[in-house]
């Protein structure tokens, strides 16, 4: 039996991921859940734990793990946060952030041009690396004086593995993002990772942009994209931009993903949001196709595909949340989604 280990975690997390599973269930698939309720703000403000080692324990010996959001107010430290994510991203070495994004509906487009609103693309971020790898240090602290280093840090093996991967996946092109222009160093090992993995893929189209150039570009006309491959950073900022060109964050799924063990972590990107959570109007769609990523991963690209054509219809028939333009809760919406499966 597939298990699937759970952390609704907080905020809107808590409505969204219920509406995911209810989903899922919805599929007959059999999947099982562990559900890890107490990782949470709330047990960290008691306990001062954020993931423990039983919890890790518990998620690696599931088959994926579905978050829902980690964030809230009261915590002021960034370890919380840094001790459920980023300890499930480098111990399980999560190496590929996957953000796809398509258009739902063309009202939703903040495009002009009707025959370039049509984004369907995926955005592949190095997950590991980069400037999130907490390389640095600060001197003369509160002073004048300060000083504060990040390093970013590029090898040469998560380099390769992530382009890797942005190849296996791409239908007809990949545009390395990058800038290499101003960062030697990094942009060097890239641009060498780059053409090592270009000459092992010569079927695929294969491109390379500078940030700015792409950032640019991803506005004027996304659809000249398929797969998108950047660094950490560059990919973080990419694939939020993206998302808005497809609907907006509160429709965007992602996964972290470990291409070589197959094990991946499932959230929608919209976060813990506590200025609507518990108004009933948090936007489902993004944790139920963040499930619909899960389960396409799993072995069920079917039952993937029903999930998000039901997405669809229903926002085209504005069954959806306030933010779609829709008149639903967060509970309706989710119930029209399930409605609306083939």
């Amino acid at each position: 039996m597939t298990v699937i280990s759970v952390i609704a975690g907080d905020g809107i997390g808590r409505e969204v991921v219920p509406e995911a599973i209810e989903t899922l269930d919805a599929l007959g698939l059999g999947l099982r859940y562990d559900v890890l309720d107490h990782v949470n703000a709330q047990s960290y403000l008691r306990t001062g734990a954020a993931l423990s080692d039983s919890d890790l324990d518990r998620v690696r010996a599931s088959d994926a793990t579905l978050l829902g959001a980690v964030g809230d107010p009261r915590v002021t430290s960034p370890d919380y946060a840094r001790g459920v994510l980023l300890r499930l991203r480098f111990e399980l070495d999560l190496y590929v952030n996957h953000r796809a994004v398509t258009l739902l509906h063309d009202r939703l487009s903040p495009l002009r041009d009707e025959k370039r609103r049509g984004i369907d693309c995926v955005i592949v971020r190095e997950n590991t690396e980069g400037l999130y790898a907490g390389i640095g240090g600060a001197l003369r602290g509160s002073s004048e004086l300060e000083t504060a280093l990040d390093v970013e840090v590029n090898t040469h093996a998560g380099v390769s593995r992530v382009i890797a991967y942005a190849f296996s996946i791409a239908r007809t092109g990949v545009c390395l993002v990058d800038k290499s222009n101003a960062v030697p160093h990094g942009g060097r090992l890239w641009q060498r990772c780059w053409a090592e993995q270009c000459a092992q893929w010569p079927g695929i189209h294969a491109t390379h942009q500078y940030v700015d150039t792409a950032a640019m570009r991803l506005v004027a006309d996304p659809t000249a994209f398929d797969v998108i491959v950047a660094n950490n950073s560059h990919g973080d900022i990419l694939s939020d931009l993206a998302a808005q060109l497809g609907g907006g964050l509160g429709t965007a799924a992602s996964a972290n993903l470990n291409a070589r063990t197959g094990f991946g972590l499932y959230e929608p990107v919209h976060g813990s949001a506590p200025d609507i959570a518990g108004t009933g109007s948090a936007n489902p769609v993004g944790a139920v196709l963040s499930a619909a990523l899960m389960i396409e991963h799993l072995g069920h690209p079917q039952e993937a595909l029903a999930v998000r054509s039901a997405v669809a219809r229903s926002i085209a028939d504005r069954r959806c949340t306030p933010d779609l333009g829709g008149t639903l809760t967060t509970r309706q919406a989710g119930a029209a989604i399930r409605a609306a499966l083939d």
